[in-house]
Order: structure tokens, then sequence, then C-alpha cells
């Protein structure tokens, strides 16, 4: 055995081990088990040394006795025990650090000293089944962090120019490699499907328990599972830069962030081995008895007061990153706990981003069907998101679209070209009123503009056939969060915009919120969040991470959702979403408060437990050997304690990928449902 074997524990509460595998610290614990084992087996022979062999006391040159037998067999165990202890205590004193182990050392050093060799060898055996205990349990915590990049492949089947396959490291890969991945295997980099159709599940990257469907066009991320169909990929990003590679250096860097109690920790910890030496010292200078020093010593070395925090937060952290929760900083998950305020912006954040058609007003006369498909047969040759959504409705509605001749589209206003020999326009009112069109019909209350829907007029020749209505569709698991979060106690729950207040308010009463702001710049958004500050307000700021980088910087937590992919996401924020579900926020909130109160029942517990026994072994109550198994204990029932906290969100209902809510979203259907009702807005 030597310093290494003991490092899980140590590293574990310091953050030294982060970048090493579990399966090392996991090896590392089993080898010394075994030689842990091997030292128990002689220390117990010990006791029934005598029956076995007989009395067998020899003299020492010093005038004292020792029982061959019993005495030499407890005395190798203890050696075999206690040297890679002291010699760990040793090191780090010799290198100016101090972590209380040193408490323990001198209490089997101390023990030897007087030959209490069994009492040495017990102490040390039951002190080292506590670190390993310790350890396993907390290998545990993090063995369901590592589950996230032990799924990554080993091989990649890279597409040659004459379309064979080779086999090569995923780490080769570079932007621009095509790669192919058949069912079942494991995607091995970041990429866009180039052809093929197939079901992904990302449970691993996103937290979303139901696969997600990808065809061309579409991203996939390294270290999801390829489920169906076959898929040819276009490697978007090397290595090192993938999203698996950045959520593991994401929970890595977390796991060494300590929150201020830890630190509080840490810089008394030099006054506390001095302060129990001298307890030690003084009772016995009064009572000259070994049994009651020693047995102080081993009872007051904080292992279940150390590892209160950190094992608390090593379990939060692996079950937010089970469901798509990435903690950049352990402080930030202790601050969740707090917000009073959260300010979300609303496209891509309760809305999806993406627009459909969820209402039309054809002209007397204009049949549903023709006012859409006159529309999609111009739209169809732009790639801007307000064509697609008319050309995604009319294909949903299987019409058959004329190709367009002198297409053309105007920045901002629409877009024009002619089918059937007519000049057909789609656009904006006025765009449509300086090129002639007849807009008079508009004038009729039956054909005002709904509150809060985008419109897009459409014209042939100089005839206005009739408008269509857009909207941003609201996430449907939206309401339900932020109805969640007033539970919760978040007082200010405010949507801010840059889209029009027709169409913010629209939004806001839907979700809910207590406050809206329209028609903001991004500087304005800073000014809010910063007089939300000056309010006393604890303020989280949540946006997609690619447009509110610096809003989301300005609040004390900032929640990029949908980050699976964008390092702009990942990187602007305090703590990242990996999906698109809002129900993580609670979510979020309950865990933080869950870890907090678990981190004070450790300490509470570790506090009293350390004065009861110390007041104990003080009077000669606990002796050595029972010393050092309450201290077994006790660290056992802090780290057990902290492992609830893994369990925390196996509550939640498992949440459709977004394009499957899309798909059955009610306002699509209903367009496309009543085309044959001309009059149906």
């Amino acid at each position: 055995m030597s310093d290494a074997a003991f490092g899980s524990e140590h590293s574990f509460r310091h953050g030294e081990h982060l970048h090493k595998s579990v399966e090392a610290q996991t090896g590392r614990a089993s080898a010394l088990l075994i030689a842990t084992l091997l030292g128990g087996v002689l220390v117990l022979t010990s006791f029934i040394a005598n029956w076995l062999w007989g009395d067998y006391t020899m003299t020492l040159p010093t005038g004292g006795t020792l029982n061959a037998y019993r005495d030499g067999i407890a005395l190798i165990g203890a050696l075999l025990l206690g040297v890679p202890l002291v010699w760990h205590a040793v090191s780090h004193l010799l290198l100016g650090e101090m972590h209380m182990d040193e408490l323990v050392a001198l209490a089997i050093v101390a023990a030897i000293a007087i030959g209490a060799y069994q009492e040495a060898g017990l102490v040390a055996f039951f002190m080292i089944v506590s670190t390993l205990i310790e350890t396993r349990t907390a290998l545990g915590a993090r063995a369901s962090i590592e589950a996230l990049i032990k799924i990554t492949p080993t091989s990649a089947r890279l597409v040659q120019a004459d379309g064979s396959e080779i086999e090569v490291d995923p780490r080769q890969l570079t932007p621009g490699d095509t790669i192919r991945i058949r069912p079942g295997d494991n995607i091995p980099s970041d990429g866009e499907v180039i052809t093929g159709e197939s079901t992904v599940n990302q449970a691993t990257i996103t937290g979303e328990s139901l696969p997600v469907d990808k065809a061309p066009g579409e991203e996939v991320f390294a270290g999801t599972i390829n489920l169906t169909g076959a898929l040819d990929v276009r490697v978007t990003k090397e290595w090192k830069d993938n999203t698996l590679q950045t959520v593991r250096d994401l929970i890595s860097n977390a796991e060494m962030t300590k929150i201020p109690l830890m630190r509080l920790i840490d810089q008394y910890a030099m006054w506390y081995t001095p302060t129990i030496l001298m307890i030690a010292g003084i009772v016995f200078f009064f009572t000259q008895e070994w049994d009651r020093a020693i047995s102080i010593l081993v009872v007051s070395c904080p292992c279940a007061l150390i590892l209160a925090t950190p094992t608390a937060m090593v379990a939060a952290l692996s079950a937010a990153a089970r469901l798509g929760v990435l903690v950049k900083n352990v402080v930030h998950l202790e601050w969740a706990r707090g917000i009073t305020a959260i300010v979300f912006d609303k496209t891509g954040t309760l809305t999806t981003g993406e627009l459909s058609v969820t209402s039309m007003k054809p002209a007397p006369g204009v049949d549903g069907a023709e006012l859409l498909k006159v529309a999609a047969s111009v739209e169809q040759m732009s790639r801007h998101p307000v064509a697609r959504a008319v050309v995604a409705v009319a294909e949903k509605a299987k019409l058959r679209l004329d190709e367009p001749s002198d297409f053309e589209e105007v920045s901002g206003r629409g877009v024009c070209g002619r089918v059937d020999g007519e000049t057909v326009r789609v656009g904006r009112s006025a765009w449509l009123a300086e090129h002639g069109a007849d807009l008079s019909l508009l004038k009729d209350p039956e054909y005002k503009e709904p509150e809060g829907v985008s419109m897009l007029y459409v014209t042939r020749g100089t005839k206005c056939l009739g408008w269509l209505g857009l909207e941003d569709r609201t996430r449907p698991e939206a309401r339900r969060a932020i109805d969640d979060l007033r539970k919760l106690g978040t007082r200010e729950l405010i949507m801010v915009t840059g889209d029009r207040w027709s169409v913010a308010r629209r939004v806001a009463k839907e979700m809910g919120c207590s406050d809206v702001h329209a028609e903001v710049l991004p500087d304005q958004k800073l000014e809010l969040v910063d007089q939300l500050k000056a309010k006393g307000h604890r303020v989280a700021v949540v946006g997609d991470g690619v447009n509110d980088a610096p809003a989301l910087a300005a609040g004390d937590l900032g929640i990029a959702m949908g980050a699976a992919g964008s390092d702009v996401a990942i990187h602007s924020a305090s703590i990242a979403l990996m999906s698109n579900d809002l129900g993580r926020l609670p979510f979020l909130v309950r865990l933080s408060r869950a870890a907090t109160n678990v981190i004070w029942q450790n300490m509470l517990f570790g506090v009293t437990f350390i004065v009861v026994t110390v007041a104990l072994g003080s009077m000669g109550m606990i002796k050595p050997m029972l010393a050092a198994l309450l201290h077994l204990g006790a660290s056992s029932l802090v780290v057990f304690n902290s492992a609830r906290l893994i369990r925390s969100g196996e509550e939640l209902a498992p949440h459709a990928p977004e394009r499957e809510r899309a798909s059955g979203h009610h306002h699509e259907h209903s367009v496309a449902d009543s085309l044959g009702e001309p009059q149906t807005a």
C-alpha cells in the first residue's frame, strides 16, 4: 500500500482526483480492500492465538514482557494497516499541508508505543474500512456522471471519396469528413445528417427520455445512440470540441469548485488539529490514561464533517447531469434555491422559435386551399422562416405547388413571382399597396388583423386573395414550469422580447407571466436585470444563449436553453439546459434546496458527533476500538445521506422531443383541416 492508495478519499475532499477515471479509482480501492482484509485477518487472529498455539511469553530487554504469538501477530497486522496511514499523514505534513488525518496517525503510533498492538490494528482497520466505504460510495455517485462518457465509441466508419468505408479512431475525424452510422451504433462525433433518416436516443446529452427523429439537415451529437436507420453524417467539430467532451469538462470543473461553506471549513482546518491535540493532552495529563487520549484522537478525526458538503454536491451534480442540466460551478447550484425573480426571453425560450401558420382568411369567392397554394408556390423559393412555415402547412395539406418564374425576394418586405402568367406577391400590406394592390377588403371588420398574430398578405395581380396569420408557438411545458416556479416562491416571472407588443401580450398571457416588456433592445434587457437586482432580487435570466449572452452574464444566474451542440450557449451561461424542457427549472430549484438541506443535516450531525464523542472519550466511556467503529458509522451515515440526492428528479415524466410536440400542435392541424372552409380563421 502507498500514499496513492489513500488518494481517493483526500482527492474526493479536495477535488484532486477529478480528471482520473472512476475505473482507476475503483481498482485502487479494491486493491486497498484486499490488503486491509489481510491485515484485519492478522489482527483478528491475534485474539485467538493463545487458544491455537498456547501462551508463549518473552522477556524484552527493557524488562517488559511480550506474548510472542498474540502480540507478535497483532503487531504485524497493525504495521501492515497503520504504516500507510502514518506515511500518508507525514508526507502531507512535509508538504506543509494539514488534512486532519494526522489525528488518527498519531493515535495509531501512540497505541503501538504503549504496546496496545491489537487496539492499534483494530483502529487502523476500522479507519481504512471507513475510508473505503466513503470512497466507494462517492465513486458510485460519480459513476452516474461518468456514464455520460463511457458510451463514447472507439471507432468510426469514415466514408471515402469512392464511397467505401474504413474504420478510424474518432479522434482523427476532422470537420468536413463524412461518417456512416448504422443502427445500434454510438455516434462518434457532432455533425449534420447528409442522407438517411433515423431515431436517435439523446438521453445522455439532453436528458430527453424519448428518442428524437433525425432527418437530413439536422444535428446529431457525439455519444448519442442511433436506433433505427442508417445515417451519413458530415462532421462539424473537432474531437476535443464536441458536445460530449464539453459536457464532461463542465462536470469535472464543477466538481472542483467549492461553495462558501466548504471554503470556511478549509479556512479553519489548520486550527482544528492543534485544538484537538491540546484537549487530548490535557485529558492525558489529568488522567494518565492513554486509552482516553487515543479515543479522543480517533473520534475527533472529522471525516463526517469534511465529507458533509462535497458528497452532497457530487450527488446533486450527478442527478442534474442525468436530466441534462449542466452546472458550471457548485456555487450556482447553491444560489438556485434563493431565486426570487426570473427574466425569460420569449423567442426560443417560452416559444419554440419556429413560426407556423395558425390562421387564415380568404377573400370572398376565394377557396382556402387556393389562397395557401398560391402563397406557397412563391414562398417555396425562399429560405426565410416565414416561407418555410407557409410551405410546411401546404405540404401537410398535400397541395400540388406550381413552379414560379421571375422570383424576387425583398428583404423585410416579402416575395414575388409569376405563377400561371400572373404576378403574385406575398408580404406586408404596405409593400403590396406600393405595387398597386387593392386592399380595400381589409377595411371590412371581418378581415381585421387578430391580436398577437404576424400577418402575411397575398395578392394576385392587383387583387387581394386574403391573409395568412403566423405565430411562434408557445412551448406546452412552459406554462406548467412557470406555475411550478410560482409555487416555489419565485415572485417575479418576467418576459422580455424585441417583438411587437401585441405578440408579447399574447404570449405573456398564455404563460401567466407577472410582467412583460416588449420592443426592447439588448441594453434595455440589461437595465431591467440591474433594476431587479437593485430591488433586492436574486435574478435568473433564461434565454437561448445565442443572442442573449449579455443578459445571461448580467443575472445572478444565467440559464441557457437548448444548449446541446451550441458552444455559445454552454459558455455564456452559469447553467446550461441541454434540452428545451423548461420543466428542468423547477427541478433545479428543488434540487438546490434539497442539496442545501442535506448539507446542513450532515454538518449538524458531524459537529454533534464530534462534540459528544470527544466528551464521552474524555470521561473514559469510549475505548479506542469502539471509537474507530463509531467513526466508521458516522462517516458512512453522512455519505449515505448525501447519496439520496442521486435519485432526485426520477419522478419527472419524460418529455417529447420538439418535433413531436410541434407535429401535434392543434393550430397547424386546424389550418390544414380547415382549407375547405373559406371563412375559417
